[in-house]
């Protein structure tokens, strides 16, 4: 079940107020109940010695954790869920293999959002919707006509991402999207609490 808004991926490159696991305990200390640990240029031992350190803040602040693509670090640390990338594992094959996980799946179109809905994802985050440069290699942002296309076609609760920040937060779930995705409007934050608080106003909830 999918009972968050806020939906914090990790990118330790853009932290400002310390390491990436004292952001993110700052973060799930001040509301936030779903992160994922995104760090695509880390060894898989490194990746899972991370992974282990998530788990055990998250853990105190029962915040939900999601691993990017790596469902047997995912398995090994006693992940909440798996986040699938469109060029990683197969959605339908995360499934089988963690029944008892949520399963995340991104997507930039209409087409592939649906197909990961169909093959078993529980949510599916669909951007850059606002101009972003951690989204640049995926091209122009989509915007929030797109957003609201894919909102209404796909038959799971659909993220935006990218470029996300309090102020247009609240135009995403206008559009029907049911949260948002955070990257820098938290993780670079000088006050993480107060980046998150301001995220609960304008989102209703976390």
């Amino acid at each position: 079940m999918i009972d968050f808004k806020l939906y914090l991926v990790t990118n330790r490159a853009l932290c400002t107020a310390g390491p990436l696991e004292t952001v993110v305990d700052q973060a799930c200390g001040a509301g936030v109940r779903a992160v994922q640990l995104r760090e695509k240029d880390l060894s898989g031992g490194d990746l899972h010695s991370l992974a282990v350190t998530m788990r055990e803040v998250t853990r105190r602040t029962e915040a939900r954790l999601f691993i990017n693509d790596r469902a047997d670090i995912a398995l090994g640390v006693g992940a909440d869920g798996i986040h699938c990338t469109e060029s990683g594992l197969p959605v339908g094959l995360v499934r089988r293999l963690c029944p008892n996980a949520l399963v995340g799946a991104s997507s930039h179109s209409l087409a592939r959002a649906v197909e990961a809905g169909t093959a078993g994802a529980d949510f599916v985050l669909f951007g850059p919707v606002f101009p972003t440069p951690s989204k640049a290699k995926y091209g122009a942002p989509q915007g929030l006509d797109a957003l609201s296309v894919v909102a209404r076609g796909v038959g799971v609760p659909v993220f935006a991402i990218g470029g996300i920040t309090p102020e247009n937060a609240p135009l995403c779930l206008e559009k029907g999207a049911a949260g948002v995705g955070v990257i820098s409007a938290i993780l670079s934050a000088k006050d993480v609490p107060a980046a998150v608080e301001s995220f609960r106003k304008s989102l209703g909830s976390l």
